[in-house]
């Protein structure tokens, strides 16, 4: 294991400005994108997607990582270049989704558990070779009023994302650990806070018995926030007091960044609530973004799958990531929003 090398890449993807774009869609989930916007979803429409991502002028300044999925990562622009070679050609650290999703927790039908650990090691393997210096691994916590999660639930997943985490510094590979507090429900505030602490400090009592090195690893939490179907929401300081307090009582300072989730937050609700933790600041750690949706839903929309959209869904994608990075140093305002990026 090489601990300079870990510690300099998990830097470098949180590095002042950056965050991370998540182009880690499993097939499904990119068929309903694609169902959305009325495109066919094949393997070169999925090429080409991702590719007007990937090549859009000046986004390296915003972006210091890309988790890309199994597909993905093998498949090269259309001059030839391989995904991974063009990003870290434009100073972008390529990363790859490794987990194999969350299915029923045996014994448990209310709650999941991610699979994926076997093969595991050989396949980190092969992803280190075809170019991928990080990698992800999603853990699914399921929440209701009082019964779930179970503590059952949180040590089984926070035991799993645990293994992942050493075997990709093994092989020197940064883990991203994502454990994500569902907002699906009608649960308040409180009880998101609540289950975030028990998660939380779960893993990292799971990573310590691990022997990971927090130094060369990287956080995906969800933030602290309101079930979508509760009655009473929250203010965008309320989201961000509560997450940091959150975060502050149990992740340590050794961690060099945490790269939230927008989790099914509107784009602009996950850069304004980015924005006024960082206006909060300074924190321990960088406190920085990894958004799948919340960058990519305006390029779906402005694409349309159509070659004569390409111009402004660039367009469209280079300002979503302009306002993360302007969030990054608490100074974005929702009157930025729908401002021509040469504008901003």
């Amino acid at each position: 294991m090489n601990i300079d090398e870990l510690k300099s890449v998990a830097r470098a993807i949180v590095a002042q400005q950056k965050g991370i774009l998540a182009a880690d869609e499993s097939g499904p989930t990119i068929k309903k994108r694609f169902d959305s916007i009325q495109v066919e979803c094949t393997e070169e429409s999925r090429r080409r997607y991702r590719e007007l991502m990937f090549t859009t002028a000046g986004v390296e300044q915003y972006l210091g990582g890309v988790i890309l999925y199994d597909e993905t990562l093998r498949q090269a622009a259309k001059d030839g270049t391989p995904f991974a070679t063009l990003l870290s050609s434009r100073g972008i650290i390529p990363g790859i989704k490794v987990d194999k999703g969350a299915k029923i927790l045996a014994m448990h039908p209310a709650e999941k558990i991610t699979e994926g650990l076997d093969g595991l090691r050989e396949r980190l393997a092969e992803y280190k070779q075809l170019g991928a210096q990080f990698a992800k691994w999603r853990a699914v916590i399921e929440v209701d009023a009082h019964a779930v999660p179970t503590p059952l639930a949180i040590r089984a997943n926070a035991h799993a994302l645990a293994r992942y985490a050493a075997l990709c510094q093994e092989v020197d590979i940064v883990p991203i650990v994502e454990p994500e507090v569902l907002m699906d429900g009608a649960h308040g505030i409180e009880r998101c806070e609540a289950v975030t602490s028990e998660v939380l400090e779960q893993v990292f009592i799971e990573l310590d018995a691990h022997c990971i090195v927090l130094e060369g690893m990287l956080l995906k939490p969800n933030m602290v926030i309101p079930g979508m179907k509760c009655a009473q929401q929250a203010s965008v300081h309320e989201v961000a007091e509560a997450t940091l307090r959150c975060l502050k009582r149990h992740v340590p300072a050794a961690v060099p960044g945490i790269v939230f989730l927008s989790g099914g937050q509107s784009a602009a609700d996950a850069t304004d609530h980015l924005n006024a933790m960082n206006m909060m600041g300074p924190q321990p750690w960088q406190v920085s973004f990894s958004y799948g949706r919340a960058l990519q839903a305006p390029v779906l929309a402005a694409w349309k799958g159509q070659e004569d959209n390409a111009d402004e869904a660039q367009k469209a994608f280079f300002a979503r990531c302009q306002l993360n990075g302007l969030a990054r140093a608490g100074k974005y305002s929702r009157a930025m929003e729908g401002t021509a990026s040469a504008g901003i």
